[in-house]
């Protein structure tokens, strides 16, 4: 009987390790020549490599135009308060236009087997965030994305929010402070923490796992912290390096 256990232990940590999927971090772009993060090109570069999904950021402007980027300004204007027409203005660092969160689904939709995860970023009042969400999900609807979009944030309330209006949408939590019992009693679907969280709260993925929860770690590029997550029995993985991990 200690054989069987110990035997089926053994299995089920190999399955859980070979469940470990990849997730670009802001699409692919640290190729050669590298290109730019939240680019359509990084986004067509993650739908070449096969791998689960590629990660960008959805923020909103002035009048409401939902866009892909990371940080509070684009060049020297504050996203928030600059209306699209003036921030299509200025291009990405590799040429390419200023792209609206419609331009980056429809280029996602062109390869339904690579994930959209999709992190609408935390907004000033609730009120712009649940606008966010509103037309976040109102238009991944609308363009039938719904079995290809996950959800992370930063912002509590987005992530209720967007369980709020789309029960069934997969909504992951970011900031880590709180626990797998906590996120399943708020009804998210799951964690996705920096990989210092998890080395402080060693037992928070098979917890997370216990609970039926999605566990999912950011930004890992280097290969001894991926083994490490891994062996916990991680489920996913957001890296800047998708080709390194990939297959790994």
């Amino acid at each position: 009987m200690k054989k069987f256990i110990l035997g089926f232990a053994v299995l089920t940590t190999v399955f859980m390790n070979a469940q470990t999927q990849i997730i670009a971090h802001r699409g692919y772009f640290q190729t050669q020549p590298p290109t730019t993060e939240n680019s359509i090109t990084a986004l067509q570069n993650a739908q070449k490599l096969k791998i689960y999904g590629s990660e960008f950021d959805v923020r909103m402007s002035k009048d409401g135009v939902l866009v892909i980027n990371h940080d509070e300004h684009h060049g020297k204007m504050e996203i928030s308060e600059t209306d699209f027409k003036e921030l299509a203005k200025l291009k990405l660092s590799n040429g390419e236009k200023y792209p609206t969160l419609k331009d980056y689904l429809k280029s996602g939709k062109k390869d339904k087997a690579l994930k959209l995860i999709v992190e609408i970023k935390p907004a000033k009042t609730e009120a712009l965030e649940n606008e966010m969400v509103e037309k976040t999900v109102k238009m991944i609807k609308e363009m039938k994305l719904e079995s290809q979009c996950e959800y992370i944030s930063f912002s509590l309330n987005i992530c209720k929010q967007i369980k709020k209006i789309a029960p069934d949408f997969k909504v992951q939590y970011l900031r880590g402070e709180l626990s797998p019992q906590q996120i399943k009693d708020e009804g998210l679907d799951g964690i996705d923490y920096h990989y210092s969280i998890f080395q402080k709260n060693p037992t928070w993925i098979s917890e997370a796992n216990a609970l039926g929860l999605i566990t999912n770690s950011w930004t890992v590029n280097e290969v001894e912290i991926y083994n490490e997550l891994k062996k916990q029995g991680i489920g996913f993985i957001t890296t800047n390096i998708p080709e390194q991990l990939k297959g790994k």
